[in-house]
């Protein structure tokens, strides 16, 4: 017959082993934003020590801006398009950067054959989708990538604010259209919702991509319970992450964090199974609606995409911090919440414990969503730029024509 402690350590044990499997990724940045989310992903990786990020690699068409990059190694940097551009890139032109990803995905492929794809989850195509490398190319690897792996293929876009002018307005809309019909599931980000007035280019853009890895390296994070550490109570781990995101279509992501004490040493662990109180053990019912609270500002608040969430398909409740302000109560509550929210019967729900942090955070993740008033203004304004477009184009024509052609046609051409 179990002892007490030996049956407590049997449970402590099957739980860990179900929690360790949290989402590993091959990250391919393609194109300048795309190479500098991926970056950018690898430090978060360093600094959490979440182990997400199982290869990165970044491809671009500029040597410049694969230079500029810190954390993805050397040799995972891809330059494309030398036979073309010459590595000065290919100047928003996404219908140039497609014929180059379709010509060189050969070179992507060598890279791509370094990653130890029997030890990852998923791939994930990062891109900036007003662009021209990353916006033509990300659809070209995705289609590529989902013809030789079995692995499901994400892709990660960002759309560019609707003052950085037709052009860039123009690629996102047919980046978009292309990019949600070659990948498993479209995650995106909306620079337009998230850049602030007065904001420098740059400060904003280095703003949003530190918005972009909290969100998704939490999300993608949980299911990290490593021994010695806390157990979670309801497991998230990359199975739900990958249903939820199963079925394609689009996917948005909130968040919402509150300031906490973080807590010291690993008070609260067996009382999950003894049913003992913790001497610093917390109010139940305050916990209870800090958790329910977090949740509705994370579906309600500025999502990755904004959208109205009623409708959306399926969604997935993550809620991280440390373990003695979790509470299984709290997250059936969100997770309820969430069904009458949305009308789905699929909304998956659970905690990853971070011991020593000093938040309580909620990421929500909302896939299938159809009511996104953002797209539908965006095809609109690529619509009228790509008409203006033709028109300046016809006009451009008729006035060179006027320009070189003389008046009593007296000239020849020399051929």
């Amino acid at each position: 017959m179990l002892t007490n402690t030996r049956l407590i350590t049997l449970i402590l044990l099957s739980y860990r082993y179900e929690a360790n499997f949290k989402m590993k990724l091959a990250m391919i940045g393609f194109g300048q934003a795309g190479g500098k989310i991926v970056d950018k992903f690898l430090d978060y990786d360093q600094a959490t020590g979440s182990g997400i990020v199982r290869s990165a690699i970044a491809v671009n068409t500029a040597k410049a801006d694969l230079m500029g990059l810190d954390n993805v190694p050397q040799e995972n940097r891809v330059l494309i398009g030398q036979s073309r551009v010459k590595g000065h890139g290919v100047g928003a032109d996404n219908e140039l950067g497609a014929e180059i990803a379709e010509e060189d995905i050969d070179e992507v492929q060598g890279a791509v054959d370094q990653v130890p794809v029997h030890e990852i989850d998923a791939f994930l195509i990062v891109a900036g989708m007003g662009g021209g490398t990353g916006s033509g190319g990300a659809p070209v690897l995705a289609k590529h990538l989902k013809r030789i792996y079995t692995e499901p293929v994400y892709g990660l876009g960002v759309l560019p604010g609707s003052d950085e002018g037709g052009i860039y307005t123009l690629n996102a809309a047919r980046s978009f259209q292309t990019f949600v019909r070659e990948v498993d599931n479209l995650l995106v980000f909306d620079n337009d919702a998230w850049r602030q007035a007065g904001e420098s280019v740059e400060g904003g853009y280095a703003e949003i991509n530190d918005e972009i890895v909290t969100r998704f390296g939490i999300l993608f994070g949980a299911g990290e319970v490593e021994a010695g550490d806390e157990v979670a109570e309801s497991v998230v781990d990359s199975s739900e992450i990958i249903n939820t995101l199963d079925g394609g279509g689009v996917s948005t992501v909130g968040y919402a964090a509150e300031d906490v004490e973080p807590q010291g040493g690993d008070g609260g662990l067996l009382s999950r199974f003894t049913g003992d109180e913790p001497t610093d053990n917390l109010d139940t019912a305050h916990t209870t609606n800090r958790i329910t609270s977090l949740v509705r500002k994370a579906a309600l608040g500025r999502l990755t995409l904004p959208c109205e969430i009623e409708g959306a398909e399926r969604a997935l409740l993550v809620l991280s911090g440390p373990p003695m302000h979790l509470n299984r109560k709290g997250i059936e509550r969100g997770r309820k919440w969430l069904e009458e929210q949305t009308g789905s019967m699929e909304v998956r729900g659970g905690d990853y414990p971070v011991p020593h942090s000093g938040k309580v955070a909620s990421v929500v993740l909302l896939s299938g969503v159809n009511n996104v008033p953002r797209i539908k203004e965006l095809q609109q304004v690529a619509i009228e730029a790509q008409d203006n477009i033709d028109e300046i184009k016809q006009e451009s024509e008729q006035n060179l024509e006027n320009l070189v052609e003389d008046d009593e046609d007296e000239l020849e051409p020399l051929f």
